[in-house]
């Protein structure tokens, strides 16, 4: 058995069990009783893909395909924060300026 065929089979099985994963994953995402339960398998699918991007550029040799995967990671993690955000307080940004009126007027 080549080094090639060794490397394809490891990729072809490492692939495989991600795809399985984000499967998994969509189910939950379907399923969930909770809108926290799904954006944390969405977040896990997003993970997911970070994971395929980097094992399918390690595999092919191509290391700019990490850079690819820390960018989507990041993209991620602030999707992830930005909607957790907007379920708790029902909007993305004006709670703080109504805070910020509160502490002027207890300044006064």
């Amino acid at each position: 058995m080549s080094v090639m065929v060794a490397a394809h089979f490891w990729l072809d099985l490492t692939l495989a069990g991600l795809g399985l994963a984000m499967a998994l994953a969509v189910i939950r995402a379907n399923r969930g009783p909770t809108p926290f339960d799904r954006v944390l398998a969405v977040n896990t699918i997003g993970t997911m893909a970070v994971l395929a991007i980097s094992v399918f550029g390690f595999f092919d040799g191509r290391p700019a395909f990490l850079d690819i995967a820390l960018l989507y990671a990041l993209i991620n993690f602030i999707g992830t924060i930005a909607i957790l955000k907007y379920f708790r307080h029902g909007t993305l940004g004006e709670h703080m300026r109504g805070a910020q009126t509160d502490q002027k007027k207890g300044d006064l």
